[in-house]
């Protein structure tokens, strides 16, 4: 057979530089196996080679990557440190003869060393983090800033533009149906500053006692339409208490003298006789009258029980109040002597005066300031608010400047309330009826009234 010599003798020659190597499934054919199958021969022991060594299998860098990443998870995330290459699992491989290298697999790339996460920078050795620095850590990553979505996420959106009411600014918007928004315009941010100030919560009930020294000058108008501007702008129901000894009609200017007379006239004499019953809102709506959601009770009409109203009553009414209204206007009627005015002084946080543009009323109402100025009331005095009404519209002989520059140095604030005849009439006062300036004039007292109580 030469021709079969001479195959194995080339063979030979050509694997006499090569590792000797086994077939797969010969490497899973454990020790004293059967001959094999298919030849029927059994497989042939490797012979070993002192010059050769045969390749051994190396682990991935998947394999390394994945030994790397359990460590920083047994370390609670801190960056892997290894001083030398990580090869869990893979055996030892011999060093190989500079001359012949072994042949490496393009599938199994050569094991990397392990790396930090920052970039691929391979990590310096380190000692195990301890429970010191974790903590440490964690008290970084809890002063760490918040994200701005986090504290601000209105930056993301666009803000809209209120909308204008009236003049050429709400035409246009109107006319282009939103499309042209210009905002709105210096009156109209005025009056929206006014009710946000109007509006805002309070923290306990407070009262203002509004007074003059003098009859008919918009005390009693000035109480009802305050009350109904409060109610408007308020989220909690005004209260309004008639404590005119006078037979007070605070409760006919607010509703009307005939709705009035049809309704029960339960008054503030009815509700002391009961005041030890009510125990709740609903037992005290039996003694109330509602113009709107402004709430009131009424003054005593009966001029024989009329003047009869002491300090101590008038302050078990207040303290009954104060348990269900943030707000209460008190109308105390003229003159500051009368038997409930300490009552309601002492139980005041703020006081408006009324005042007209006669030179008396102007005379009168600084006479008031004075007077409580030396009777113990000084801050009151100082945090008071003077209005002036024009109520008879006075003629042009009268110096409407000098009058209010002689009131205004003594007060905290001066109003005017220009003439309306839905104020001079004495009948009903309602805020529909009621000229702009008007009702731009009670929005001003109302919104100086909750300034006295911020």
């Amino acid at each position: 057979m030469p021709e079969s010599a001479d195959k194995n003798a080339r063979a030979t020659a050509h694997n006499a530089g090569q590792p000797q190597t086994r077939r797969r499934r010969d490497l899973r054919r454990p020790a004293g196996a059967s001959p094999d199958a298919r030849t029927g021969t059994m497989p042939a022991a490797a012979t070993p080679n002192n010059s050769r060594t045969a390749p051994t299998r190396r682990s991935s860098w998947a394999e390394a990557a994945a030994v790397a990443d359990a460590q920083v998870e047994a370390e609670g995330g801190a960056e892997v440190s290894a001083a030398a290459p990580v090869q869990a699992s893979a055996p030892a491989v011999p060093a190989q003869p500079a001359a012949q290298p072994a042949a490496q697999p393009a599938s199994q790339p050569e094991a990397q060393p392990a790396t930090s996460r920052r970039g691929g920078v391979p990590a310096e050795p380190s000692a195990p983090p301890s429970n010191v620095s974790r903590q440490a850590a964690k008290l970084a990553a809890a002063d760490a800033p918040v994200s701005d979505f986090i504290t601000s996420p209105g930056s993301f959106v666009r803000e809209q533009k209120p909308r204008p009411r009236g003049g050429f600014r709400g035409a246009l918007f109107a006319l282009t149906g939103g499309a042209i928004n210009l905002g709105p315009g210096p009156r109209q941010r005025e009056e929206d500053e006014l009710g946000r100030r109007i509006s805002r919560q309070l923290q306990g009930s407070y009262n203002t006692a509004v007074l003059s020294l003098k009859g008919g000058i918009g005390k009693t108008s000035t109480t009802v339409g305050v009350g109904l501007t409060l109610a408007e702008f308020r989220g909690d129901a005004p209260c309004a208490i008639d404590a005119n000894p006078d037979s007070g009609d605070l409760v006919e200017r607010a509703l009307g003298e005939g709705i009035y007379q049809q309704s029960s006239p339960r008054t503030i004499t009815d509700l002391l006789k009961n005041i030890d019953s009510v125990d709740s809102l609903t037992a005290l709506a039996r003694y109330m009258h509602h113009a709107g959601r402004l709430h009131l009770i009424a003054g005593e009409q009966d001029p024989e029980v009329s003047d009869s109203l002491t300090a101590e009553e008038y302050l078990r009414i207040r303290k009954l109040i104060s348990g269900y209204y943030s707000v209460a206007l008190t109308d105390c009627g003229t003159g500051v002597t009368h038997n409930a005015m300490s009552g309601i002084l002492q139980s005041a946080d703020n006081l408006v005066i009324a005042a007209g543009y006669a030179v008396s009323g102007a005379k009168r109402a600084r006479s008031t300031l004075q007077w409580l100025a030396s009777h113990g009331y000084e801050d009151l005095a100082r945090n008071a608010i003077v209005v002036i009404t024009d109520k008879d519209e006075v003629s042009s002989r009268v110096d409407k400047d000098a009058i209010e520059e002689h009131l205004s140095g003594i007060c905290r604030q001066l109003i005017a309330v220009p003439h309306d005849r839905g104020v001079a009439d004495g009948d009903l006062v309602t805020l529909d009826v009621l000229k702009p300036e008007t009702r731009r004039a009670y929005k001003e007292i109302a919104a100086a009234i909750v300034d006295g109580y911020v």
